[in-house]
């Protein structure tokens, strides 16, 4: 079984990922039969829709202190701390902070918890992962004018597992647009299915925000869904937002943030880029730090 390695960014130091579902992913993303029963079942709408209307159900609440405790959750950075007052596991599974749980740093921010991955230049991805993968921005956004004005640009990848914080927030101040809805499937954004292919963004169900901003650029960010992720859901309005105020939020499932950023506009934390050079994501938390502004 493939281990999947990254970098605690508060200590340094390398550790292992503990993957719900790890086996099944595994049959899934890598063996022959398992990529067949994914392309006749698990990526279809219907599957996500039933996983999404169990966990809207009081049945699904019996898991959520078991799922705390295997994950070690703290449960004191969250606004409702007691997991038995979660009536369903998504109520649960979109949780809110507590005021000031996330301190928001000076520059521009990661949009959520999770782990990240960034790359200067867009050209940077195809040495990430594995060779035969199909990304292009093209597929990716399905707009010819996006297309042409982040090509030679920055990308910044936010992975969530289903363990960490899944509303996400604005990484810098600026005016937001409104949300442009992408259709799609539902594969796995999980380590073991994105080394296979980072295509799978350019066929899961997505949705993007542009953010104006003074420092950075225009910034694209781009919510993809997941297997068993039901929703996407915006909670913010289109106009003047400020960096942390919450986007939105993923309802049940693995999920991942793309940022795309203007050629020459940022500069991202060295840090960040030498881990991901070395083939390694690195955990990040909403509101820290992850670039500076070249403008």
């Amino acid at each position: 079984m493939e281990t999947i390695k990254y970098i605690e960014r508060a200590s340094g130091e390398l550790k292992t990922e503990n993957i719900p579902s790890e086996g099944m992913l595994h049959w899934l993303y890598v063996s022959d039969t398992g990529k067949l029963t994914l392309n006749l079942l698990f990526k279809r709408k219907v599957v996500s829709a039933l996983g999404g209307w169990y966990m809207n159900t009081r049945w699904s609440a019996r898991r959520t202190a078991d799922f705390v405790k295997e994950h070690r959750i703290d449960m004191d950075e969250y606004a409702v701390s007691n997991v038995d007052d979660y009536k369903t596991f998504n109520e649960f599974f979109y949780r809110k902070l507590k005021a000031g749980a996330r301190p928001i740093g000076e520059h521009l921010v990661s949009p959520a918890d999770g782990k990240i991955l960034v790359f200067p230049t867009l050209s940077d991805v195809d040495s990430f992962f594995v060779k035969g993968s199909e990304f292009t921005l093209q597929s990716f956004l399905c707009n010819d004018e996006l297309t042409t004005k982040y090509a030679n640009g920055s990308m910044a990848i936010v992975r969530l597992a289903p363990p960490d914080y899944h509303r996400y927030h604005f990484p810098a101040s600026g005016t937001a647009s409104e949300s442009v809805k992408i259709k799609g499937h539902y594969y796995s954004v999980s380590p073991l299915a994105l080394r296979g292919s980072l295509e799978i963004f350019c066929q899961n169900k997505r949705e993007y925000t542009t953010l104006q901003t003074t420092e950075y650029g225009d910034i694209l960010i781009m919510d993809v869904g997941a297997t068993m992720v039901g929703s996407i859901i915006q909670t913010y309005s289109p106009g003047r937002v400020e960096k942390g105020s919450e986007k939105g939020y993923f309802a049940f499932g693995g999920s991942t943030l793309v940022l795309l950023f203007e050629a020459g506009k940022i500069s991202f934390d060295p840090d960040l880029v030498q881990h991901t050079q070395n083939g390694l994501e690195t955990t990040i938390r909403m509101g820290e730090n992850i670039a500076l502004g070249n403008q």
